[in-house]
C-alpha cells in the first residue's frame, strides 16, 4: 500500500496490529524525517513515536540508524507486543 504525506510517497512495509493512522502520522511527521529512507512508528502509552532509519546507500547514513538494525531496535526500545508500522520512502527514478 502507498500513502502520500507532505508530497512524499511512502510504501507501507509493515503495519503490525493495524498501527498505521495516516492522519496522526501526517500531524507528527515533520521535515526532520525527510532525509530518512525508512520511518518506524510505534505506540507507547497511547502516543505515536517516530524513528528514522537509512540504508547504507543514503548519504546521511550512520550506523545508529542502519535499517539492518530495525528488528533489534524494535526488540530493545519498543514495548513488547506494541503496535507499530514501518514505511519506506519511494525513490525518484529520475
Amino acid at each position: 500500500m502507498e500513502i502520500v504525506i507532505h508530497h512524499i510517497t511512502y510504501i507501507v512495509e509493515r503495519n503490525i496490529k493495524d498501527a498505521l493512522n495516516v492522519l496522526e502520522l501526517e500531524e507528527k511527521l515533520t521535515e526532520y524525517f525527510e532525509p530518512y529512507d525508512f520511518i518506524l512508528g510505534d505506540y507507547a502509552y497511547g502516543k505515536l513515536r517516530l524513528k528514522g532509519f537509512n540504508s547504507k546507500e543514503n548519504k546521511n547514513y550512520k550506523p545508529v540508524n542502519d535499517i539492518a538494525n530495525l528488528d533489534t531496535y524494535i526488540a530493545n526500545y519498543c514495548a513488547y507486543g506494541c503496535r507499530y508500522f514501518v514505511i519506506s520512502k519511494v525513490k525518484d527514478l529520475k
